[in-house]
């Protein structure tokens, strides 16, 4: 099992820099996890890059459209965002504190730890370095 954040699984989404590294990679991958916060910063991600004019509200679409598809197919196993992952976040920050973690990335972290995965596929710097110190082997794309 893998649990791979928002920052990597854009990346099979939309042409961005190692994106095909990312493909390759989730292609060979059998058991992929993401969350229902996934989903959400996906959503804006999208939106995001569509108000700055580099997406079409036409790809928005289709884009979130083909990540819904996937999630229904089970390419992708979708997780809530419950309370325990929630708490478990904020033991995260306290835990990394040395570490300058943003609040969703700590969540990301919490459930790939309340899913019990050894394994996170992010293309953020700060959180493969606190994936890291939990002992998680990190596939990067940053």
């Amino acid at each position: 099992m893998v649990y791979i954040d928002t920052s990597a699984l854009a990346k099979w989404y939309l042409n961005e820099p190692r994106s095909q590294e990312f493909a390759d990679w989730i292609q060979a991958e059998q058991d992929t996890h993401i969350s229902t916060l996934t989903v959400v910063e996906m959503r804006c991600l999208l939106a995001r890059r569509r108000r700055n004019h580099e997406l079409s509200v036409d790809i928005e679409q289709r884009v979130f459209a083909t990540l819904q598809d996937d999630i229904a197919q089970g390419f992708l196993v979708q997780h809530s965002v419950n309370d325990e992952g929630v708490s478990g976040a904020l033991g995260l920050l306290t835990m990394l504190a040395d570490h300058s973690l943003r609040t969703l990335d700590a969540l990301h972290l919490s459930i790939a730890r309340q899913l019990g995965t050894e394994r996170l596929a992010t293309a953020d710097r700060v959180m493969n370095r606190a994936a890291q110190v939990l002992g998680l082997e990190v596939f990067r794309f940053d």
